[in-house]
C-alpha cells in the first residue's frame, strides 16, 4: 500500500508570513501541536507548539507581531506520495516523529501522514512509531 492511499489530504497550514498568534489559533481550533508552513505549495518548515512556547513566549516576543518564518523549524522530513507505507513508517521511526509531510514529484506538499493514519492501516506499525517518538521526550 502506498502513502497516498492513507494520508490526510485536507491539511491546514500556515505561510511564512502568518503571525504566530494566528498559527496558534489554528492549532488550538484543530487540536494539533504542529502546522506545516507552505510557500508556493512547497513545504518550507513546520511550526510546533514547542516552537511557540520556547521561541516566542519564553523570550518575550509578541505572538501578534512575530511571523512564523522567524520561529519555524526549517529541516522538515518528508516522504514521497508513492512511497510504501512501511518505508514511510521507518522514516518516522528513525526521525522520532509522529507526522510526516508528503510531497509529489514536484516537491509540492500534497498531504500529511500521521501515526493515526498508519494505525488505521496497521496497529503494529503505529506502535513502533509511537514507541520511537516518545524516546526523545
Amino acid at each position: 500500500m502506498k502513502v497516498k492511499d492513507i494520508m490526510s489530504t485536507q491539511v491546514e497550514y500556515a505561510t511564512p508570513e502568518t503571525s504566530v498568534k494566528e498559527a496558534a489559533h489554528i492549532m488550538h481550533d484543530l487540536h494539533v501541536g504542529i502546522l506545516p508552513v507552505i510557500d508556493d505549495r512547497r513545504i518550507v518548515g513546520v511550526i510546533t507548539d514547542r516552537d511557540i512556547c520556547c521561541k516566542v513566549i519564553a523570550t518575550g516576543h509578541s505572538a501578534g507581531w512575530t511571523k512564523v518564518a522567524e520561529v519555524m523549524s526549517k529541516n522538515v522530513t518528508t516522504c514521497h506520495e508513492e512511497a510504501d507505507i512501511g518505508d514511510a513508517t521507518n522514516i518516522m521511526i528513525e526521525n522520532h516523529i509522529r507526522r510526516l509531510a508528503v510531497v509529489n514529484r514536484s516537491d509540492d506538499m500534497v498531504g500529511l501522514l500521521s501515526v493515526d493514519d498508519v494505525a488505521r492501516c496497521s496497529h503494529d506499525m503505529a506502535s513502533c512509531v509511537l514507541e520511537a517518538s516518545t524516546q526523545l521526550h
